[in-house]
């Protein structure tokens, strides 16, 4: 440190005593030699934190400290006493440390050396640092200046005004309404969303409000209805205070629903957000509805009958009651599809579901659709065989009337299988089967007729027998082939992936429908040899496709309970080397029902392997979100009922959620039964990924795939 004699200002009253701790005390006097005035006030300059620097009258240094020779990172050669101010100010230039000239420095402290009051500025150094100058004149003439470096103090007042910036502007874009409490229960912080959702004005809630007094405010506006505050605020209240969030509904007046959610703060008080799910409510109604329910016809669908069908199994058997189930199935329909197309086919059944509820009697009876053209009646409180007998005959009347729409008149007929819980069973499956086996006696005998189960009604059983039988025979006989349904990528407008599709041509039968062939492989365990010729026949096939396209087979529930199921994907795909993440395996909802270790270890499995796991029909099933959750998925595949109906609303917003559901979980989602423009136009408005129906390509042959790979390469080739 250079210094220079105090004691000509020190009378000045200008500087003030600074205790110094003896280790700072200069070498002399710690060994007792007496400490003088000049050594006091040095060792108190050098052990100040900040930098300091004075001038005497003719700006000459007389003393500075080391802090602020290394703050200008100036040379202690060249900072001596006497030096004048503006050669400091030339120093600093030279080591580059200063913004600007000498002779600018200069222009800009003059102002401030020759005022007679203290003054503050601030200095930005070359390299960024900021640096805060205190000048204080001295009573004699000259000043002393004190140097702090605040760069880090800016640059953290910066940090703080960047984040209430974006604090401000987080709370005005929020799509959430949102109160913050302090610890005293009164409110600091509201979002002009709060008001929006409410429609309200500031001066409906100001800050400083209590929780309560906010409360009673909505009340008195008449937006809540049917709330007792002096149950909820409290209760939720005290959960606060316990470190718990609590989240309620709340339903206004309007008919509108907020989902609220308080959240408690570690140094007191809660955040609340408000969130208006009334249109979600909805959705989530809808689909629960339809979780119960058929989405063509809103009958009540196969789970839901097995339900009712228990009820009345438990209700009849202590009391002795009666009641009937029926089994329907329409007669000729697959004409009328073939004739008219689906969406007649699927008018024709809501018209169904239609006469069928007027024939019943109210709520008592309940009528179901389990799918296709086959719909089950359980009638209850039943007296005697008669009540079902007049219950079939208004049935096949009602039925068998024409039935006209705008473009065409159509006619079916009904065949009808009647089981009595007094008689044909005690358990739901059991009648269930005798109502089938009486359903194909009647289709059997005419068609558009009613019969009641008899013992002897074994035909249907030994038809599947035979059908067992051939079965087995066609898999050695290899009767089996394999069909490709092109799917597309509706963004790209391109083909990426072809769906294998088992067909079977009997010899004696002829071609044989896979819903009749696969249920009776499913039954008889036969699918497990039949599915791996299949998987093992996709891969072969797909192997020899361009690389950017994947094939899709369907595995049963069978195959993935068999537990061997991996080991079958892996040698398939080592056979016939086709890569992993080539390969799409479609499974059911019936497959995720079975939650058994064996389920969720073959599908982890498959994952791990990289294959790609599709969950097919998705909306129609039970509970299809909760398999999301829990199971390995990367596709689902909407079902065709709902694209048939993308143009109502309701439907419209089904799958609108569905699609969200599969962008946030990042989720592939494939629409079947894409039959239109129209419906493949509004899939691509509400970002559907893929597209799979007659528009996009029918099921092919190996001759018609072969064609179509060649086009599908040249279009890449010269696209």
């Amino acid at each position: 440190m250079a210094t220079a004699d105090f004691d000509a200002y020190s009378s000045a009253g200008s500087v003030v005593e600074i205790d110094v701790a003896p280790e700072d005390w200069p070498v002399a006097h710690r060994h007792g030699e007496p400490l003088s005035q000049n050594d006091r006030f040095s060792a108190a300059v050098e052990n100040m934190s900040h930098g300091l620097c004075m001038f005497d009258a003719e700006e000459r240094m007389i003393i500075c400290n080391g802090h602020y020779i290394d703050i200008f990172r100036l040379s202690p050669a060249v900072m001596k006493p006497g030096i004048a101010f503006i050669d400091i100010l030339r120093h600093s230039v030279e080591v580059g440390i200063a913004s600007h000239t000498a002779e600018e420095l200069y222009a800009i402290r003059k102002p401030f050396i020759a005022r007679a009051q203290p003054s503050n500025y601030e200095e930005i150094l070359a390299d960024g640092r900021i640096i805060n100058i205190s000048h204080r004149p001295l009573g004699v003439g000259g000043w002393v200046s004190i140097y702090e470096d605040i760069t880090e103090q800016r640059r953290a007042e910066t940090d703080l005004r960047e984040q209430h910036r974006r604090f401000d502007a987080a709370l005005a874009n929020m799509s959430q309404g949102l109160l913050m409490y302090d610890a005293d229960k009164r409110l600091i912080v509201r979002n002009e969303r709060f008001l929006e959702l409410y429609g309200i004005s500031a001066t409906d809630v100001s800050l400083g409000m209590t929780h309560r007094q906010v409360f009673d405010r909505l009340v008195e506006l008449g937006l809540y209805r049917d709330i007792d505050g002096d149950i909820d605020i409290p209760a939720a209240e005290a959960r606060l205070q316990t470190g718990l969030m609590v989240a309620l509904q709340r339903h206004l007046t309007d008919g509108r629903t907020f989902e609220i959610n308080h959240r408690p703060m570690s140094g007191g008080g809660w955040v609340a957000t408000f969130d208006d799910v009334t249109e979600r409510r909805r959705v989530e109604e809808r689909m629960i509805h339809l979780a119960h329910h058929d989405p063509l016809t809103n009958l009540p669908n196969r789970s839901v009958f097995r339900e009712k069908l228990d009820h009345a199994i438990a209700a009849a058997q202590p009391a002795g009651g009666s009641f009937a189930i029926l089994s329907l199935d329409l007669d000729r329909f697959k004409a009328i599809n073939d004739t008219w197309g689906h969406p007649a086919g699927d008018w024709l059944l809501k018209s169904v579901a239609e006469r069928l509820l007027r024939c019943l009697r109210g709520e008592t009876d309940v009528v179901a659709r389990f799918g296709g053209d086959e719909f089950a009646i359980l009638q209850l409180g039943l007296n005697t065989p008669a009540d079902a007998e007049r219950l079939a005959r208004r049935i096949v009347d009602a039925v068998s009337k024409p039935y006209k729409n705008d473009s065409c008149e159509m006619r079916v007929g009904i065949s009808i299988g009647i089981a009595l819980s007094s008689l044909d069973g005690e358990d739901v499956d059991t009648l269930l089967k005798n109502a089938d086996m009486a359903l194909y006696r009647a289709k059997h005998e005419g068609r558009n007729i009613y019969r009641f189960f008899e013992p002897g009604m074994d035909a249907r059983v030994r038809e599947r027998r035979a059908l067992e039988a051939d079965l087995r025979r066609a898999l050695a006989r290899r009767e089996f082939a394999l069909h490709f349904q092109p799917i597309l990528d509706i963004a790209a407008g391109e083909i990426v992936c072809f769906e294998a599709l088992l067909r079977w041509n009997s010899p004696e039968r002829g071609q044989i429908p896979p819903d009749v062939f696969i249920s009776v492989a499913e039954e008889t365990k036969l699918i497990v040899p039949l599915g791996e010729w299949a998987l093992r026949k996709a891969c072969m096939t797909a192997a020899g496709w361009p690389a950017h396209l994947r094939v899709a087979v369907n595995v049963s529930a069978v195959q993935i309970r068999s537990g061997t199921f991996p080991r079958t994907v892996v040698s398939a795909l080592a056979h016939s080397r086709l890569p992993a993440n080539r390969l799409e395996l479609e499974i059911t909802e019936t497959v995720l029902m079975d939650e058994s270790d064996v389920v969720v270890t073959t599908l982890r499995q498959l994952r791990d392997l990289g294959v790609r796991i599709a969950l097919d029909d998705f909306g129609t099933g039970y509970s299809s979100l909760g398999y999301l959750r829990r199971f390995p998925v990367d596709k689902i595949k909407i079902d065709h009922s709902f694209v048939s109906d993308i143009d109502q609303r309701d439907t419209a917003a089904i799958v609108r959620a569905i699609l969200g559901l599969g962008a946030q979980l990042g989720i592939t989602v494939t629409a079947e039964g894409v039959e239109t423009e129209t419906q493949l136009d509004i899939l691509r408005k509400e970002g559907c990924v893929e597209a799979q129906g007659h528009l996009v390509g029918l099921p092919m042959n190996n001759a018609d795939l072969r064609q179509a790979l060649k086009q599908i390469s040249q279009s890449r080739r010269f696209g």
